[in-house]
């Protein structure tokens, strides 16, 4: 059976750290521990589950601190997670599964990584990542921010997610600061740091910068398509925050020179026609969606309510102002059955029910 060494980077992570490695400490056989300048009990919880901890000064550059641990690893693949990262326990034995099967022909396995959840915890943002990396293989993280494994050799896949289950606020300005150091030192820029630059830029309210940024990234020829898609959804939102509606329905229209048609691009299309009280075209964007391939296996961001809930109860509100309420109530249902628990699809119920009851009514009148 192939050996697994779990490198972690952590720094203040006292609430969460032992509920992480609880999740994993039984199916590696290796932790790793680089501490980054902790002044809480961290390095107290890591010694509970490892006696191999390492320090490394904090120098802005995450990359440099995740190579450092996988530096120190002895077994043969190395995974790396966050401290506020849990392997699901559902999820335990079909790891146990996969890392019985995996052999030295494979450099670099990706797992889903969930993000965001809805409230039943569902997920509602994933996306692939770079999980466990051969060690012979050398590789090596690149990004002071956003750090990345560029894809190599034999890569596959498995159903095992890691889920991101933050507890605690984070500093929100430390990957701008960061970004805005390298700007001032006239770092070289990368396709995918100018990416990432420009949506820090977008979250902090700076969109006339953030629009250039992005403009630029997609004229760029190192830039990965998954991040082109995502750039153009983002350059429309600076575009509809600066006051160019027009320029943003044409950055989002320009997201299908990458792939075909994601459904959260034809969602964005979709409300850009129904904020406009043009329901015709919203419709048939909002349709489109719906029948849109789910990518998984890209790296892409998919936002899962864009391939069933957001379609589905738009094309409601869509058919309804129309005057086509048969297609209304299908489409609530439809809505329904990807989320039975939403309070639009049960108000939408009480409303096509009591819309009856008056057409009823006004037929009895006649």
């Amino acid at each position: 059976m192939a050996t697994i060494s779990l490198c972690m980077i952590v720094r203040d992570e006292e609430q969460t750290l032992a509920r992480c490695l609880d999740s994993i400490c039984g199916l590696v056989d290796e932790i790793i521990l680089v501490d980054t300048g902790s002044v809480d009990r961290t390095v107290e919880i890591a010694g509970k589950y490892t006696e191999k901890i390492f320090y490394f000064p904090w120098i802005d550059d995450f990359s440099a601190a995740r190579n450092f641990s996988l530096e120190q690893a002895g077994m043969e693949f190395c995974m790396w997670m966050d401290a506020d990262d849990i392997l699901p326990a559902e999820y335990a034995e079909n790891f146990r599964k996969r890392k019985r099967e995996l052999d030295q022909t494979t450099d670099m396995v990706m797992m889903p990584y969930e993000t965001a959840f809805d409230t039943q915890g569902r997920p509602t943002f994933v996306y692939e990542r770079e999980r466990i990396l051969r060690r012979s293989a050398g590789f090596r993280f690149f990004g002071r921010v956003h750090e990345a494994v560029p894809l190599a050799g034999k890569v596959v896949r498995w159903d095992v997610p890691v889920r991101h289950k933050k507890e605690k606020s984070s500093d929100g300005n430390r990957n701008l600061r960061i970004y805005q150091k390298m700007e001032a030192e006239r770092a070289a820029f990368d396709g995918r740091s100018l990416y990432y630059y420009a949506r820090e830029l977008l979250i902090h309210g700076q969109y006339e910068k953030a629009e250039s940024m992005f403009r630029e990234f997609l004229g760029r020829a190192d830039g990965w398509s998954e991040n082109k898609i995502d750039a153009a959804r983002q350059l429309a939102f600076c575009c509809y925050r600066l006051g160019k509606e027009e320029d943003a329905l044409e950055a989002l229209l320009k997201a299908f020179v990458y792939d075909v048609p994601r459904g959260e691009v034809c969602c964005d299309i979709g409300r850009h026609f129904l904020d406009r009280g043009r329901y015709r075209q919203a419709a048939f964007w909002y349709e489109q969606a719906l029948k849109a391939e789910k990518k998984t296996d890209t790296g892409a961001f998919v936002q899962e309510e864009c391939y069933g809930f957001l379609p589905a109860i738009s094309l409601c509100i869509c058919y309804d102002r129309m005057g086509d309420s048969e297609k209304a109530e299908k489409y609530n249902e439809l809505a329904g059955s990807f989320q039975p628990e939403s309070e639009y699809y049960r108000s939408n119920l009480v409303y096509f029910q009591k819309k009856r009851a008056e057409q009823d009514r006004t037929k009895e009148g006649l």
